[in-house]
């Protein structure tokens, strides 16, 4: 099977847990991996897994190929995007949860994570995958296919950590908050973390993230 190129970073003892982390537009794999040492995990059991989105033209930078997950065709509020492509990278996300539970790790140690576009093909894969998973971190992002996602009932009780900067002019804040109280609505554990940050984290965000994770993947 073909899988997405991902930097990888090993744990110092055999894998217990992942965490698969999708990067935002025109960023890579390499973007968030500086970040894990200031996580404070509770454990050198976790994998980290950092896939590469593939270049493809992207309609609101004039067509200019780049790392994206899907296609941007409008920013406007709705976000026209192309679906497809959304899909599509959730499917290979899908193999990567496949692989690490072919590695020893089961689904329900295996968190999704990602910032901005990764964020957004987090909450396809996360709310449709058939087998439990043990959380959901979304940064900065929205929820574009809200109403097409196949909800699975496995994941109905998934933890959710939504952060997002309250001076986010790329994806204003209201998107964040749209996610979390649709999420809401559907009764899914979800908390609301808003930072004095623009499109972007800052060390703040990163500790309550690993908090969280530690919380989530009950090392603490």
């Amino acid at each position: 099977m073909d899988y997405l190129p991902c930097v990888e970073i090993e744990p110092q003892e055999q894998a217990q847990s992942s965490v698969i982390w999708l990067h935002g537009l025109g960023a890579n794999g390499h973007d968030f991996e500086p970040i894990v040492p200031e996580l404070g995990i509770a454990t050198k059991s976790v994998r980290f897994i950092f896939p590469h989105a593939p270049s493809i033209p992207v309609s609101i930078n004039n067509g200019m190929r780049m790392p994206a997950w899907y296609d941007i065709t409008d920013l406007d509020l709705e976000r026209k995007i192309d679906q497809l492509q959304l899909e599509k990278s959730a499917e290979e996300i899908r193999k990567l949860i496949l692989r690490e539970n072919e590695r020893g790790v089961l689904s329900e140690k295996i968190i999704i994570a990602g910032f901005s576009q990764g964020g957004a093909v987090g909450y396809e894969i996360a709310l449709s995958h058939e087998d439990r998973l043990a959380g959901l971190v979304a940064l900065s992002t929205y929820f574009p296919t809200k109403d097409t996602v196949n909800y699975s009932q496995q994941n109905q009780s998934t933890p959710i950590f939504i952060g997002h900067g309250t001076q986010d002019q790329m994806v204003l804040p209201g998107l964040g908050d749209d996610a979390h109280r649709h999420l809401q609505s559907r009764s899914y554990p979800v908390e609301y973390h808003s930072y004095e940050v623009g499109h972007g984290v800052n060390l703040e965000e990163i500790k309550d993230i690993g908090i969280w994770i530690n919380k989530v993947l009950d090392l603490e």
